[in-house]
């Protein structure tokens, strides 16, 4: 007999239908399990044994043939172990065959108790995709999974507990989605920083388009604290990216019962020791940092540290907005829209240019260490701005700086009048900006034209920076309401891009 249940799998970030067919022969007992199944999927056997002869059924004594459709794709992980002993059940006749617009995906345990998988999201939308009504998971990925909205989602603690509501003996309730409101993790905030208010202002400026920045200064001036509340201030977010965030995490694993829905922007600081596959992904085709940061921050604390593969290859994801990792077991396509933020010092001991005069790095020295950054990926950040050391005077200030949450309430306002400004163009902030919109939008006056040529001429910029100067200044004027770029706006942004990283600050 052949029995056949719907089932869900996951290929990169995205989910797709798998059907579980089981057939029963007569010959010799076996039990084999085909379609491209990786060594979790073929170990399922002994687990689906187990979790059938523990519930109180009876394991069929014939051949078993288990086929996961599409066969020419590559099966892996143990969310095929729930429909499988369905799938045998219902062929063995120990059970009715489930409805059509029923689903299933979970990893059983021994006893025949469900334990949580990853990608739980992304295999719900692909249900509701699929026509399908009702999915029944794990319970620990039910919150996770009830997000995707016009699927019903039952979570199952054990066989038995769904084999009595298939039964239609003990009814389980589908499960509403939970009610989720942004949190702020270790309590930081703006109003701890002293002094830096320049650089507090190139955070605000950056967070209000979505801007990429680098921090430069000696050790100990703040660079790593500010970049780290600057999460406190980005704008909160949506619906829609929230569910894209959740499905790259839910995939790796970072995603639980408790926290169901990523709804706080990440924030990703790796170590500068990574490899370039884990900045970008490719492991088994999984997703690197890049795309871990997505909708959030990228911090590379001691930027001059890393690898230099390491750094280029954000080149192409900091210009398209998503990664694609060819590898021999497939290719996938990521999503990366990240902002970058960096920090480095001045120099390898980090005091060049301080007035102190602690500073013994050559010249030579210093023009290699500043040589590890490449001209492409400098020209790729919007904003750089110079982070210098406070005075005593600066610390000894008992008086509170201005909170992360009125520096928020602006950025949230740009950003509004950014969203209404590129409704049509499907675009959120003004580092995303493409020709069409800058030449609509950054519209210069014959003064900021002049500015904006001086500029170009004595700092020697590419056609890149120039647009990106162009953003910068957008943001600048969304920030103080302005329909038209002014002068003032142009100056500010150009005053981003003047640090030369040749000669010591003064």
């Amino acid at each position: 007999m052949v029995s056949k249940i719907r089932s869900l799998g996951i290929k990169g970030v995205g989910g797709y239908e798998v059907s579980v067919e089981c057939f029963l022969s007569q010959g010799l007992p076996a039990f084999d399990i085909v379609g491209l199944p990786d060594a979790a999927v073929k170990e399922a056997r002994d687990r689906v044994r187990a979790a059938i002869k523990n519930t109180g059924k009876a394991f069929p004594v014939s051949r078993l043939t288990i086929n996961l459709a599409p066969a020419d794709t590559k099966k892996g992980g143990t969310t095929y172990d729930l429909p499988m002993l369905l799938a045998i059940l219902s062929a063995a006749g120990a059970i009715k065959q489930p409805s059509d617009d029923c689903a299933f995906f979970g990893e059983l345990g021994l006893t025949g108790e469900l334990r949580a998988v990853r990608g739980a999201l992304p295999m719900a939308l692909a249900a509701r995709r699929a026509g399908i009504k009702r999915l029944f998971v794990p319970f620990d990925n039910a919150p996770e999974a009830s997000f995707a909205e016009g699927v019903e989602i039952f979570g199952v603690k054990t066989v038995g507990e769904l084999l009595s509501h298939l039964g239609g003996e003990a009814l389980l309730e589908p499960l509403k989605t939970p009610e989720l409101s942004a949190f702020s993790t270790d309590d930081l905030d703006f109003s701890e920083v002293k002094g830096q208010e320049n650089v507090k202002r190139a955070l605000e400026v950056a967070a209000a388009g979505g801007h990429n920045l680098l921090l430069v200064g000696p050790p100990g001036a703040g660079k790593s604290m500010l970049a780290k509340r600057l999460p406190t201030i980005l704008p909160d977010m949506s619906r829609d990216e929230a569910l894209e965030t959740t499905e790259i995490h839910s995939v790796m694993g970072l995603t639980s019962r408790e926290n169901p829905l990523v709804c706080v922007r990440p924030f990703r600081a790796p170590h500068h020791t990574l490899s370039a596959s884990a900045m970008a992904g490719g492991a088994q085709l999984q997703a690197g940092e890049i795309s871990l940061a997505h909708n959030g921050v990228l911090f590379l604390d001691e930027l001059p540290e890393f690898h230099k593969d390491v750094l280029e290859v954000m080149r192409q994801p900091l210009e398209d907005g998503r990664v694609s990792i060819s590898r021999t077991a497939g290719s996938v396509t990521y999503p990366a829209r990240f902002m970058l933020v960096c920090a480095m010092n001045p120099c390898k001991c980090g005091w060049y240019g301080h007035p102190s005069g602690r500073c013994r790095c050559t010249e030579g020295s210093v023009r290699k260490y500043h040589e590890k950054l490449s001209g492409p990926l400098l020209d790729r950040i919007d904003i750089v701005v110079e982070v210098p050391a406070l005075e005593y005077d600066e610390l000894r200030v008992r008086r509170p700086a201005e909170s992360s949450a009125d520096i928020k309430a602006r950025v949230n306002s740009a950003r509004e009048i950014q969203r209404r400004r590129f409704a049509q163009a499907g675009l959120d902030c003004n580092a995303r900006m493409q020709q069409a919109q800058l030449r609509a939008f950054c519209e210069l006056s014959p003064e900021s034209e002049a500015l904006m040529r001086a500029a170009f001429e004595k700092m020697g910029l590419t056609a890149r920076s120039y647009d990106r100067i162009l953003r910068v200044a957008r943001t600048i004027a969304d920030l103080d309401g302005a329909e038209n770029i002014e002068p003032g706006h142009l100056a500010e942004a150009i005053q981003y891009r003047s640090y030369d990283f040749r000669e010591p600050s003064e």
